[in-house]
């Protein structure tokens, strides 16, 4: 009978010990308040009552910064939230270099986006959240690394920090509001006169090639009408030269086919001597009825 009872009192005494460390924790083992191991994933078993195993997860952690009230460059109070992902990467320094990591991390980051985002304008902070990611976590990491009292940091590493929303006040806001619109008003009044300006253009450049046109006809056809006087003046002087009276004649003739003149030629007369007997008679033009 005593051996049952020594046998049940040495399993349960064994099944107390039995610790599952899972994939995503570490487990830091103590002995008598001493640190004694780190235990990784999968079965361990500790020494009852002597041992303690306080188990840190090192997966990414997220934690979300309170939204707080920053005051900016310019003196204006603006409402900031964040969050921040951090990772543990010594579990042992985690737990014995900073009291509630947790909590730590948390306050480091409220004071740190207070510090970086109070010294810069608020419109630069909206515009700028990218750097000021960028800042606030080199800070942190800075701070974190920081020697202690060993001689080592808090074994943790800050992955990212995120600005989710900066608030200024309602006041400033619609201030703000405003410009945008103004600006924005600006640019489509800009883009309009641009457009006016481009049409007025292109009507304009339209308008001189119109007249570029009209000008290169008038000069091919003067010198068209040149070049005819040219010819008619030099078949003149070699066909007619000393004959002035024979093109006038035919000059004559000329005129009054073109104005349909009316000749009446005697009976009995060639109709070459009257013709050629008109050299110097202008034509009698005849209207129609």
């Amino acid at each position: 009978m005593i051996g049952y009872v020594i046998g049940f009192g040495f399993f349960v005494f064994i099944l107390i010990g039995i610790r599952i460390v899972r994939p995503v924790e570490v487990g830091v083992v103590e002995r008598l308040g001493r640190y004694k191991r780190i235990a990784h994933q999968g079965f361990h078993w500790i020494f009852p009552v002597i041992d303690r195993m306080s188990m840190i997860e090192v997966t990414e952690i997220r934690v979300d910064i309170p939204p707080q009230e920053v005051i900016t460059k310019d003196k204006l109070n603006a409402h900031v939230d964040a969050v921040v992902y951090f990772r543990i990467r010594n579990a042992k320094k985690a737990l014995y270099n900073v009291q509630d990591y947790h909590g730590s991390v948390v306050s480091l980051a409220r004071t740190t986006l207070r510090a970086v985002v109070g010294k810069m304008t608020l419109g630069d902070a909206n515009e700028k959240r990218d750097s000021i990611n960028h800042h606030v976590e080199q800070e942190m990491s800075a701070q974190i690394e920081k020697p202690s009292q060993d001689g080592e940091g808090w074994g943790i590493d800050i992955l990212r920090v995120e600005i989710q929303e900066i608030t200024p006040p309602a006041d400033v806001q619609a201030a703000m509001n405003n410009v945008v619109k103004a600006e924005n008003e600006k640019i489509a009044a800009i883009d309009l006169a641009t457009a006016y300006e481009t049409k007025a253009d292109g009507e304009r450049r339209g308008e001189i090639k119109k007249a570029e046109g009209v000008r290169q006809g008038s000069i091919l056809r003067a010198e068209g009408e040149a070049q005819a006087i040219k010819l008619v003046n030099e078949a003149a002087n070699k066909y007619f030269k000393g004959n002035a009276q024979i093109l006038k004649k035919l000059e004559t003739v000329e005129v009054s086919m073109a104005n349909n003149a009316k000749i009446v030629v005697p009976s009995k007369t060639e109709l070459v001597n009257v013709i050629g007997e008109l050299a110097g008679v202008a034509p009698i033009k005849v209207s129609r009825k």
